[in-house]
């Protein structure tokens, strides 16, 4: 594999345990604080939104970081996936990458992938756990980053 196709299937794991996470939560979920100043759900993925779109100015070169305002769960969820759309789309179109990939991956993919992670813990702690399940058989392919994922095969998972 190419450093390229390495982090192009990184970024189809964080969509696919991103989706994973997000799939099936109930309204509830979206604003769900554990404490006075944690961020809620629908705050952490308006950021990861946020890293993605940064993530897409690295490409070019031009690093520029916005902080988005959240809008509702539903819609805050689409724009993280259509950020990776984007940011996967244009690694994959073979133009000229103006950032160096390393950094790349241990700023805004794996802070994406810590904040997946936490949506995790907190559909537990909402009380609204999802399956485990071995992410090691799934079924995660380079280009496919959107919402819309393999079904996990239940074989794979736990309670």
């Amino acid at each position: 594999m190419t450093d390229i196709e390495i982090i192009r299937h990184t970024v189809a794991t964080l969509a696919y345990r991103a989706a994973k996470t997000i799939r099936g939560a109930p309204e509830s979920f979206a604003t769900f604080r554990l404490t006075p100043t944690s961020q809620t759900p629908v705050e952490i993925v308006a950021h990861m939104g946020d890293l993605f779109d940064w993530a897409y100015t690295m490409i070019a070169g031009q690093t520029k970081w916005n902080t988005a305002t959240p809008q509702e769960w539903h819609k805050e969820c689409a724009r993280f996936f259509a950020a990776l759309e984007k940011f996967d789309e244009t690694l994959a179109s073979g133009n000229p990458i103006r950032y160096e990939l390393t950094r790349m991956f241990q700023g805004p993919i794996a802070d994406a992938l810590t904040h997946t992670g936490q949506l995790a813990m907190l559909r537990r702690l909402h009380g609204s756990p999802m399956k485990g399940e071995s992410y090691n058989r799934a079924d995660i392919v380079i280009g496919r980053v959107g919402f819309e994922q393999t079904p996990a095969d239940p074989r794979n998972e736990s309670s």
